[in-house]
């Protein structure tokens, strides 16, 4: 592994966020096999600092990684603070800056500036491009789950963390009328959403790339619930347009956007302007034949523990391995990054 890596988990600084990238678990892993682990404090995260400390990890305040010897790699899950302005060191995280979105020619230039780099881990991907860490399947069962609940009239605000015993049973049924689409079913995200409008007692109808390359746009709108698993990084024609929610005829009522493109250009549902959150989970669109748009870009961190001990069992094996491919490849978007900035 070359010289000895050395992690720090950083607190998040979004209030909603309870995941964690490495689960105390995983933590003792990666100290047992020499590297050298710092967390930060946090008040949310899912895990006490203390089962940290019990692996072997070094505990330090929130927010110190600004003050952090050159050499660390900070590794957390979303967006960092606004400052400093200048970034320093290695930084693990998703930074959703390689597709367009807003305010990544702004995050790019913060470590272009101070000399560091971001190594987005929606781009640690194996020599097929397939993502080797992701919170998908989670997100596509929560993102499935709430819309489950604004069909039936049951989705209430703000939202909690729960657990998925208490999720399932919230949505349990043995059979329900509505009737659910999930495109990009056979995806990670798809198979979460498929999984979860079942415990809901919901065949859905599971689109993937074969039935989006024509889309059947009446077919798609004749469905009660769309949940969109597709994630392109290339523009392609949109799933649901403004002039399709105008339609007189159509059934569709909730729409929840798992991928959550919304600034960019590969935004296949250019419906709506910006994400929903947790205070307000869905936002209805249409004063006649109204339909609800669930679009909140952190879903798995409703379910905090189960998201994250997954995601941190796909990532330690890479972490032990930082000096392989993937991470030259996440790297190389980086670098790519930089020299489109001029």
């Amino acid at each position: 592994m070359g010289d000895a890596l050395w992690l720090w988990v950083r607190s998040e600084v979004r209030e909603t966020e309870r995941r964690v990238a490495v689960v105390p678990a995983d933590a003792r892993r990666l100290v047992e096999a020499g590297v050298r682990v710092t967390v930060e404090e946090s008040p949310r995260r899912v895990f006490g600092v203390e089962e940290y400390a019990a692996a072997g990890c070094e505990v330090v305040g929130a927010g110190s990684w600004v003050d952090a010897p050159g050499g660390v790699v900070v590794l957390g899950l979303k967006e960092l603070p606004g400052e400093p302005a200048a970034l320093r060191r290695r930084h693990v995280y998703f930074g959703h800056a390689y597709k367009g979105q807003g305010g990544a020619a702004e995050l790019v230039g913060r470590f272009a500036a101070g000399g560091g780099a971001l190594l987005d881990l929606e781009y640690l991907t194996d020599e097929h491009g397939r993502r080797l860490a992701a919170f998908g399947y989670w997100a596509g069962y929560v993102g499935a789950a709430l819309a489950v609940l604004a069909a039936r009239g049951e989705l209430e605000a703000p939202l909690r963390p729960t657990t998925r015993a208490a999720l399932d049973e919230s949505i349990r049924a043995d059979r329900d009328p509505t009737t659910a689409l999930v495109v990009g079913a056979l995806g990670r995200s798809g198979r979460g959403a498929v999984d979860a409008l079942a415990v809901a007692g919901i065949s859905a109808t599971a689109w993937d790339v074969a039935e989006t390359a024509e889309l059947d746009k009446a077919a798609l709108l004749d469905h009660d619930i769309l949940v969109n698993a597709v994630l392109t990084s290339t523009p392609v024609p949109p799933f649901v347009t403004d002039a399709d929610l105008d339609r007189a005829r159509r059934r569709l009522r909730v729409i929840s956007d798992v991928t959550c493109d919304v600034t960019s250009d590969c935004n296949v549902l250019p419906v709506y302007d910006r994400i929903t959150d947790w205070d307000e989970p869905a936002r209805g669109l249409r004063r006649d034949n109204p339909v609800d748009v669930i679009a909140i870009d952190n879903l798995p961190s409703l379910l905090p523990l189960e998201a994250s001990t997954a995601f941190s069992a796909d990532l330690t094996p890479q972490l032990l391995d930082f000096d392989g491919d993937p991470w030259e490849r996440a790297r190389g978007h980086f670098d790519a990054a930089v020299a489109d900035l001029g």
